[in-house]
């Protein structure tokens, strides 16, 4: 019953389980209603995605040092009370529950999500192969 790490959109595939929008704002030009039959989430935790400023910050990465800048940051922010217990609440969730989280950028590599895996690994969460 492992957590899936994604990109929001993508098919779903059958034993994804519910699907949790890590993202900043919902999708555009998407009617709240077709969210789910979309394929991008069944529920939405805001609270797991970078704060618009730093957002900014991740998407002008130039390079590893940049980049490197973000995933601390974020790191930082992950890490107040809010994120971090609804994190370990995941990880938990993971070994009893087939769950799936994700956001809208093309590139995992340089994506909070990826940041998210990371942390959730810590957390001792069941992790499934990533799609990118």
């Amino acid at each position: 019953m492992p957590l899936h790490i994604l990109q929001l959109g993508t098919p779903r595939r059958p034993d994804e389980g519910l699907r949790i929008g890590t993202v900043r704002r919902p999708p555009r030009g998407v009617p709240k209603a077709e969210f789910a039959s979309r394929d991008y989430y069944d529920t939405w935790l805001p609270n797991l995605s970078p704060s618009p400023e730093l957002m900014a910050l991740g998407k002008a990465a130039a390079n590893d040092k940049d980049w490197e800048t973000f995933k601390r940051r974020f790191r930082s922010e992950m890490n107040e009370a809010d994120a971090a217990r609804v994190l370990d609440l995941l990880a938990a969730l993971s070994h009893h529950s087939n769950l799936a989280i994700g956001c809208y950028c093309e590139n995992a590599d340089r994506c909070h999500r990826s940041v998210l895996a990371e942390l959730l690994r810590e957390r001792g969460a069941a992790l499934i192969g990533e799609q990118p």
